[in-house]
């Protein structure tokens, strides 16, 4: 037996230092996962936070069948999709726009490597900005498949189970996004001056 359900037993028995372990185990993982999804630190933490607060709440329907791991995201987009039709209009911020601080000074929120070739940095750093905005125009449903497979690397099943929908959806709503995503690069490159190559 692993030490998660160890964990996650002893947690489901009413204790807090459990559970507080396994917060400590998946904080960054499920963080990473709402910046993906959200773009926004700021909304990436309260989703977060909110996310192990339902599952704290709802830990005693947790079966042990399944990964933990894999509910705890299962929980994190729920939270995210829920969040998205509460605020249709959300301001994004930019990783890559200067933070300006109160006193007017600006802070680059990303560095170039001093060492390495910094025109290949800023083409990578522009390319990054390209895919965020992408992601940021497909739909909720979209974009959740996306992250969950080509970022977050979870089976075609497991996205089901997450998403609570037949495995010829997520492929249906993976193509989809993945065409959706693909015709958003190219377009914003061209807006850009710039060229992507096209398969």
């Amino acid at each position: 037996m692993d030490d998660t359900v160890l964990l996650v037993e002893r947690a489901q028995n009413n204790d807090m230092a459990a559970f507080e372990e396994l917060v400590r185990i998946y904080q960054n993982r499920v963080y990473a996962l709402c910046v993906h999804l959200t773009s926004n630190g700021a909304d990436a933490q309260d989703i977060a936070q909110e996310a192990f607060i339902r599952a704290y709440r709802y830990l005693g329907s947790f079966r042990q069948q399944a990964d933990f791991g894999t509910w705890l995201h299962r929980i994190t987009v729920n939270v995210w999709l829920n969040f998205r039709r509460k605020n249709k209009k959300l301001v994004t911020l930019s990783l890559d726009e200067p933070y300006v601080d109160g006193d007017g000074g600006e802070l680059q929120r990303e560095m170039a490597s001093p060492r390495g070739d910094p025109l290949q940095a800023l083409e990578k750093k522009e390319f990054r900005g390209l895919v965020r905005v992408a992601l940021d125009e497909l739909s909720p449903e979209h974009r959740a498949v996306l992250v969950l497979r080509e970022i977050e690397g979870y089976s075609y099943e497991e996205i089901a189970r997450m998403l609570g929908c037949s495995l010829g959806t997520v492929k249906s709503r993976l193509s989809r996004a993945r065409r959706a995503m693909r015709d958003q690069m190219i377009d914003l490159a061209r807006e850009a001056g710039e060229n992507l190559p096209v398969e």
